[in-house]
């Protein structure tokens, strides 16, 4: 230990320079950027934040419009046909596949509502003769749906042995694609990606 004498200076120690250059770089060395402020990590927003709710029901009014927002682009995709957002009953390369068979093949399934109708109003007219007649054209039209149905289910199993082989059931697939053709083309959904007549 040593003593200090009473006006007397301590002798002046050379700094090591290997501790001096390892303080220097720990002092120094960093993120090399300084810290991006918190508007800048959150990006540029489109005009100010929207003020915080001031009551319960206009926390529960835009919790709804976003949802509908929400639901709005989801079903907009679901229409497009992305598997991400299709039912689970929709979803697959072979159902994708199966509605393009039938989107491209003009269905008679797809006049049903309107036959429906005119049986209907055949139904109200007073007169034995037409309602005899809109018997028979509901009784044909249905043997006619029946033979489409066939001849489809025929057309959706070749299409899917061939592009899938290693799919083995196929009455599942067919019953979806009978399902589909009984709908108006407009109408149906997820909507139509090929144009009628088109070759799949």
């Amino acid at each position: 230990m040593k003593l200090r004498l009473p006006g007397r200076r301590p002798a002046e120690t050379t700094p090591d320079p290997a501790v001096d250059l390892t303080a220097q770089q720990l002092s120094t060395v960093g993120k090399g950027r300084p810290t991006p402020k918190r508007s800048e990590a959150q990006g540029r927003r489109q005009g100010p934040p929207p003020p915080p709710p001031r009551t319960r029901k206009e926390a529960y009014k835009r919790m709804r419009e976003q949802q509908a927002a929400n639901r709005g682009s989801a079903r907009e995709a679901a229409a497009r046909g992305d598997d991400s957002a299709l039912p689970a009953r929709d979803r697959g390369p072979e159902k994708r596949l199966v509605r393009d068979v039938v989107d491209a093949r003009r269905n008679a399934g797809s006049l049903f509502l309107v036959v429906a109708a005119l049986v209907l109003v055949g139904y109200f007219i007073p007169n034995q003769a037409v309602q005899s007649y809109t018997v028979f054209l509901w009784f044909a039209f249905f043997l006619v749906i029946i033979g489409d149905s066939v001849v489809l289910g025929r057309r959706i199993k070749k299409v899917v042995a061939e592009r899938f082989p290693n799919v083995t059931r196929t009455r599942g697939l067919v019953w979806y694609g009978i399902s589909r053709a009984t709908m108006v083309r407009r109408w149906r959904f997820p909507k139509p990606q090929v144009a009628v007549g088109a070759e799949v």
